[in-house]
């Protein structure tokens, strides 16, 4: 496993989009931020940080998960159920992609019901809608 395979595994999941966050870390997020994605899991491009793999494990999962060696509470995202891969040897292909799965289900269904609505919509009319909120959020920016 690899952070080339997670983001494949990652990005072929439904509305599942990724950003370039904190210097070094690939964030996936389930629907845009623009319009109130959530994150669900995140991986560390350049190894400076903790682990090689974040993500969201829900609150059933996360006290399975560590007791797994190799598998930790992640910084500061513990309180969140998020836990932290330390090496990419600590689960088979399977299971990264099981658990990466799990993790996206769990925060699409935390989504709220605006955010759902706007994924819902036809994609041509939810671009236009995210383009529009990239745009004014570039213009708040500024």
């Amino acid at each position: 496993m690899d952070n080339e395979r997670i983001r494949e595994i990652c990005m072929a999941l439904p509305h599942a989009e990724e950003t370039l966050n904190w210097g070094h870390r690939l964030v996936y997020w389930v629907g845009p931020r623009e319009i109130g994605g959530k994150m669900f899991a995140t991986t560390d491009v350049d190894g400076t940080g903790t682990g090689v793999l974040w993500f969201h494990a829900g609150a059933e999962r996360f006290h399975e998960l560590l007791e797994t060696e190799g598998i930790i509470p992640a910084p500061y995202m513990a309180r969140a159920h998020w836990v932290t891969v330390e090496r990419w040897d600590v689960l088979r292909s399977r299971e990264f992609e099981d658990e990466l799965k799990r993790a996206h289900a769990l925060i699409y269904e935390k989504l709220p019901k605006r955010v759902k609505t706007v994924l819902a919509l036809p994609e041509k009319e939810r671009n236009r809608l995210v383009r529009e909120r990239r745009l004014r959020r570039v213009r708040i920016e500024r």
